[in-house]
């Protein structure tokens, strides 16, 4: 089964660029990544660029809306995702509590849709 985790953080509570805290989350992002490759679960992931970027959208009465930043104000900023396919939740959880955003942030792990389940 296809597991999203959807990693989310306070940029207040993150280390900052340049400390050795800082190197010492990405190398834990790197191990993570590289132990999700060596057990083949691993479907795909990327961090995300920061909240200045975003751009949300919405149709409203037919009319295209468009608004800098993200949709949701909140304390933690969805910052990157990893896609894994595992056999159950209980696997995905393990995994999910690899991931550095755990430390000082959250993880939400969601099933991903299965619109073809019969593998037609």
């Amino acid at each position: 089964m296809d597991y999203m985790l959807l990693l989310y953080g306070d940029p207040k509570k993150e280390p900052a660029y340049g400390t050795p805290e800082f190197d010492e989350m990405m190398a834990g992002y790197a191990t993570l990544s590289a132990t999700l490759q060596a057990d083949g679960v691993l479907k795909g992931g990327e961090g995300l660029q920061g909240i200045e970027t975003a751009t949300s959208l919405r149709v409203r009465a037919g009319r295209v809306e468009t608004m800098d930043g993200p949709f949701a104000e909140t304390r933690e900023h969805l910052g990157g995702y990893y896609l894994i396919n595992v056999p159950d939740l209980d696997a995905a959880l393990i995994y999910a509590a690899m991931v550095p955003a755990a430390l000082y942030g959250t993880v939400e792990v969601r099933p991903m849709m299965d619109y073809n389940p019969a593998g037609d």
